[in-house]
C-alpha cells in the first residue's frame, strides 16, 4: 500500500524514466505468465520475453541520459525499443513508444493532457506500423485504452492512469470476442496482456508504490580479450566499431533550426554500417570506420558526447573466430541472410544452400532487429535478402530493412523453415532486377507446403483434433491435423493427411529431440507407405519442431 495523498499533475523526464522502470520491472516479473497465453498449443509462448527484451533496450538507453529533458528521454526509449525489437509483439511495442515519443519530442515537461496527446500519438503509430491492423491484439487493447482514457485527460496523471488501466482491463477481456483463435484457445491475447503489466508499473512509478520486482540489472557478460592477438607488427585490417551519444549544445549550435543532416552526411562519408539517429538534442551515432578519432573531434564541433564506444574489430574479428565475419573490399550484387536454430540447419543452408550470414533464431528464440544488423554488417553486397522463417519473426526483419543504408534490404516474408529452404534454394544469384527476384521469391514461398511436428504444450480441441498435454500434434500453418501420444504416429498421420504421396519429394528436417533411430524409422515407414515418392532426410537439430515435411 501507499501513503501518497498528493496528486501529479506534471510529467517530468525523471518521473517518466520511473515509470519505463517500473513497467519494465511489472512485465519482467510476469513475463512467463504473458508467455503461457500462447494460443497454439506448441511451446512457442515467448511474448512476455520478447516484450521484455524489447523495453528492457528502451530502458537502458535511457537511463544513460541522466539530466535530458522529457522529450529526449522519450526519444531515447523510442530509440532503444527500435533496436532491441523482437517478435511481431516487441515490434508493436516499440511502435506505440515511437508514437509517445513522436508526442513528447522537444518537450522538456508536460501535463496530464500533453501525456494524453502522446498516447493518441501512439496509437496511431502502432496502427500504422501494421499493414493489416487485426483487433482483438494490443492494438485494440491500446487503441480502447487511450479512448477510454480520453475523458480523464484534464485531470491528475493518476486518475488518467487509473482510466488507462481500466480500459486496458476491459479490452483484453473481451479481445477473445474480436478474434476466433483466442476463443477457441480460451486465453486473452498475449501482447495486451504484456502492455497491461507495463502500465501497471507506470501507474505503480507515479503512485510512489515501490514494485516488489524492482528493474532487473542488465546481465552483463565479462568480455575477455586476449591483447596477444593484436601484437606490435598486426595490421589494423577491419577498424573499429565506433559508438555514441552525442548532445547538441545550444553554444554551438541554433537548436531550433539545425539540420542533423550535416553530422550524417559527414559520419556517411566518414565510414560505413552507419546507424544514425537524432532524439531531441541527443545524436545517436554507430559507424565502421578506421579513423574514429577525426570523427569524434570533427562531432565535437556541435556539441558534446555522453556516452563513447570505441571496439578494434581486427582484434574482436580473431578473438571471435569470426573470419568470414568481415566485408570484402569488393561489394556483390546479391546476397543472402536466413533465420535459423541448429547445427545442422546452419550446415544446410551455409553449405548446400549458400547462405551468407544465419542469424540464430526461431521459434521461442525470435532475434532483435540489432541481431539482424549485425548480420547486415558482415556482408558488402547490394541487395541483401532476408528469409525471416518464422511468422513473428518477419515484422522485426521489416524493421531492421527500414532502418540499414547500407544495402538495400529486401524481406522474403517466410513464415516457416519450408518456405526459407525452397525459396533460398529456387534463388537466382544472376537476375537482373533485384525488384522482380524479390517478387519471384514471395511467389514460391507462399505456394510451398510445409507441415511440422511439435510437443504438445496444453490440452485443447483445435481444429476438431484432441490434444493432450505431453503429446505430440502434427500441423500445417495454423491447422492441426494429427495428434498422438507418440510422435513416430503423430508424423505419419501428418504426411497421410497432407497427402505426401501425390508429391514427388518430401524433404525431411529432423529436430534435436528426434532420435537417429525414430528418423530412420519414420524413413522406413513412409517409403514402404508412399513407394512413388521421395523422402529425403537432413538432419537440423532445431528446437520445438521435432519433425519438418516440405511437400515438392
Amino acid at each position: 500500500m501507499h501513503n501518497k495523498t498528493v496528486q501529479t499533475y506534471t510529467l517530468s523526464s525523471k518521473l517518466f524514466l520511473k515509470m519505463l522502470a517500473q513497467g519494465y520491472a511489472r512485465l519482467f516479473a510476469n513475463r512467463q505468465r504473458v508467455n503461457d497465453l500462447n494460443v497454439f498449443p506448441i511451446p512457442d509462448g515467448d511474448t512476455g520475453d520478447n516484450m521484455c527484451l524489447t523495453i528492457e533496450s528502451g530502458y537502458s538507453q535511457a537511463s544513460q541520459i541522466g539530466g535530458a529533458s522529457l522529450g529526449e528521454i522519450a526519444g531515447a526509449a523510442s530509440s532503444g525499443m527500435l533496436m532491441g525489437a523482437r517478435g511481431n509483439s516487441g515490434v508493436i511495442l516499440s511502435r506505440i513508444f515511437a508514437g509517445m515519443a513522436k508526442g513528447l519530442a522537444g518537450l522538456p515537461k508536460t501535463d496530464t493532457k500533453g501525456f494524453a496527446a502522446a498516447m493518441d500519438a501512439a496509437v496511431k503509430e502502432a496502427y500504422g506500423s501494421v499493414a493489416h491492423p487485426v483487433e482483438g491484439t494490443i492494438l485494440t487493447v491500446v487503441r480502447e485504452a487511450t479512448e477510454h482514457a480520453a475523458a480523464q485527460s484534464n485531470k491528475s496523471l493518476e486518475e488518467y492512469l487509473a482510466a488507462i488501466v481500466l480500459g486496458m482491463e476491459n479490452s483484453l477481456e473481451h479481445t477473445p470476442e474480436k478474434l476466433q483463435v483466442l476463443a477457441d484457445a480460451g486465453v486473452v491475447d498475449s501482447g495486451g496482456a504484456g502492455l497491461l503489466h507495463i502500465f501497471y508499473g507506470f501507474q505503480d512509478a507515479v503512485l510512489g508504490i515501490s514494485s516488489a520486482a524492482e528493474a532487473p540489472a542488465k546481465s552483463q557478460t565479462a568480455v575477455h580479450v586476449d591483447f596477444s592477438l593484436f601484437d606490435e607488427n598486426t595490421e589494423l585490417k577491419f577498424g573499429y566499431c565506433t559508438e555514441f551519444l552525442l548532445r547538441l549544445q545550444s553554444a554551438k549550435v541554433d537548436l531550433a533550426t539545425f539540420d542533423e543532416k550535416e553530422i550524417e552526411d559527414y559520419i556517411l562519408g566518414a565510414g560505413d554500417s552507419v546507424v544514425f539517429f537524432r532524439e531531441g538534442s541527443i545524436i545517436k551515432v554507430h559507424v565502421h570506420t578506421k579513423t574514429p578519432g577525426d570523427i569524434i573531434s570533427h562531432c565535437q564541433r556541435w556539441g558534446e558526447f555522453l556516452t563513447i564506444k570505441i571496439e578494434n574489430m581486427t582484434l574482436q574479428h580473431h578473438n571471435s573466430n569470426l573470419a568470414e565475419g568481415h566485408k570484402p573490399a569488393k561489394r556483390k550484387e546479391y546476397a543472402t541472410v536466413t533465420v535459423a536454430s541448429g547445427d545442422g540447419l546452419h550446415e544446410i543452408f551455409t553449405s548446400q544452400l549458400g547462405v551468407d550470414q544465419v542469424v540464430e533464431g526461431g521459434q521461442t528464440m525470435n532475434p532483435s532487429v540489432a541481431d539482424f544488423i549485425a548480420a547486415f554488417d558482415k556482408i558488402a553486397a547490394k541487395h541483401i535478402f532476408v528469409f525471416p522463417n518464422n511468422s513473428n519473426i518477419v515484422m522485426t526483419a521489416r524493421q531492421a530493412a527500414e532502418v540499414y543504408a547500407d544495402a538495400k534490404i529486401h524481406v522474403i516474408p517466410t513464415k516457416n523453415l519450408g518456405a526459407g529452404y525452397v525459396a533460398l534454394a529456387s534463388f537466382d544469384t544472376t537476375a537482373p532486377d533485384a525488384a522482380e527476384l524479390e517478387a519471384m521469391l514471395t511467389e514460391i514461398a507462399a505456394g510451398v507446403i510445409c507441415g511440422a511436428v511439435s510437443p504438445a504444450s496444453r490440452d485443447t480441441v483445435k481444429d476438431g483434433v484432441q490434444v493432450h498435454k505431453g503429446g505430440f500434434i502434427g500441423y500445417r500453418g495454423d491447422e492441426v491435423l494429427s495428434s498422438d501420444e507418440q510422435r513416430l504416429a503423430a508424423a505419419l498421420s501428418l504426411c497421410e493427411a497432407m497427402d505426401a504421396g501425390n508429391h514427388d519429394v518430401v524433404l525431411i528436417i529432423g529436430g534435436a529431440d528426434a532420435s537417429e533411430a525414430e528418423s530412420a524409422e519414420l524413413c522406413a515407414e513412409l517409403g514402404k507407405k508412399y513407394p512413388t515418392t521421395e523422402f529425403i532426410y537432413n538432419y537440423g537439430g532445431q528446437p520445438v519442431f521435432d519433425y519438418t515435411f516440405i511437400l515438392c
